[in-house]
């Protein structure tokens, strides 16, 4: 996901006393707290963060996601909370209809987050009043959430969007706009378009279930980039380095020279190796190379792959055999790999397979 540009760090500094009796003698207050932050780890920094900001401000509803939205050129950041409220957040809500992102005077969110006659400074003006209805006004008041950074952020009901707009606009069919809002009816005029366009399709896709076809039709383009039918060349593409440190993390004895493999070594290269490649790459190249009656497969996954798809194959292969280079065994192995590999909001569960370790070792030893 795509950080959120209009959040700031807004964590307060700490006001605590000057001294601090469990420093060394001879190190003063600024010294001993560099010397402590840089002794943290960045997960630690973030939790003392969050810990400072809940103090000073209270627990806020946090923020699950954040990305952003392009509506006609127009770059609007956005937060889902984990109560499901959708936000755009403050500074881009109003560079969105054609204000200052920062309120004057230097007092930035606080500023706008005090209003005037119930009303944010964007809606204060005497001769928007009549345009704006209780519903409206309920809406204005801004959410204080925590980003994904840790950082408080402020932010306003996406909904609240079209509503200003729509003030604006009928303020202007009035003809009671001042020169000074000209531009910003102009702004929420091109808004409401793109919004309207946005919205309607939206609405036939969902109405037609086209939004299923769309992203399988973004799926197959992708799936072009990784797999084709033209069989390639055989190259060897795993090094045996690769076999050797499997070998390793699950306790088996390596045979140099040996091709042989146990079948957990496949089902290991379709976990770790193919997996890892955009979604329905792997099942595709299984339904284009499949096990024959013997029980192998014709040709390796990878002769089915373009440049574009080995280049990515060969990244995953040195990725996982670097893991494993620095693993005692498949456990450290798959912490390191979740770590680094694994998506953020995936739990993945373990690779758990019946293996009888004795027979492996008596196939290895002939």
């Amino acid at each position: 996901m795509v950080a959120i540009s209009g959040v700031r760090d807004m964590v307060d500094e700490d006001d605590g006393d000057d001294e601090h009796p469990g420093w060394p003698a001879g190190l003063d207050a600024s010294k001993g707290g560099k010397a402590r932050a840089a002794s943290l780890t960045p997960e630690q920094r973030k939790e003392i963060a969050q810990q400072a900001a809940e103090a000073r401000w209270g627990p806020l509803p946090q923020a699950i996601l954040e990305s952003s939205i392009i509506i006609m050129q127009r770059q609007i950041a956005c937060a889902v909370l984990e109560n499901g409220q959708r936000l755009l957040t403050q500074e881009t809500f109003l560079t969105a209809i054609g204000r200052a992102g920062k309120a004057k005077g230097g007092q930035g969110s606080v500023r706008l987050a005090n209003s005037v006659d119930g009303l944010p400074p964007f809606l204060a003006a005497k001769n928007l009043k009549p345009f704006i209805n209780d519903k409206l006004r309920e809406s204005t008041t801004p959410i204080v959430f925590r980003s994904l950074r840790g950082n408080r952020a402020f932010g306003y009901d996406a909904r609240l969007l079209p509503m200003v707009c729509e003030v604006y606009l009928k303020a202007r069919d009035a003809r009671v706009l001042t020169p000074a809002q000209e531009h910003i009816a102009v702004t929420c005029d091109v808004l409401m378009r793109g919004l309207a366009h946005v919205g309607i399709i939206a609405l036939v896709d969902e109405a037609t279930g086209y939004q299923d076809l769309r992203t399988q039709s973004e799926l197959n383009n992708l799936l072009e980039l990784y797999v084709q039918e033209e069989l390639r060349p055989y190259l060897k593409r795993f090094p045996n380095e690769f076999f050797k440190q499997v070998y390793k993390i699950y306790g088996w004895p390596y045979k140099p020279g040996s091709t042989k493999r146990p079948p957990l070594v496949g089902k290991f290269i379709n976990e770790y190796i193919y997996r890892a490649l955009p979604p329905n790459v792997l099942p595709k190249l299984q339904e284009l190379n499949p096990v024959t009656e013997k029980g192998w497969r014709r040709w390796k996954h990878f002769q089915l792959m373009p440049d574009t798809g080995c280049d990515h194959l060969d990244k995953q292969i040195v990725k996982v055999t670097t893991l494993m280079e620095v693993s005692e065994n498949k456990r450290e192995f798959d912490y390191y790999y979740d770590k680094t590999c694994a998506p953020a909001y995936q739990q993945r569960l373990p690779l758990v397979l019946d293996v009888d370790t004795g027979e492996m070792k008596k196939q290895e030893a002939k």
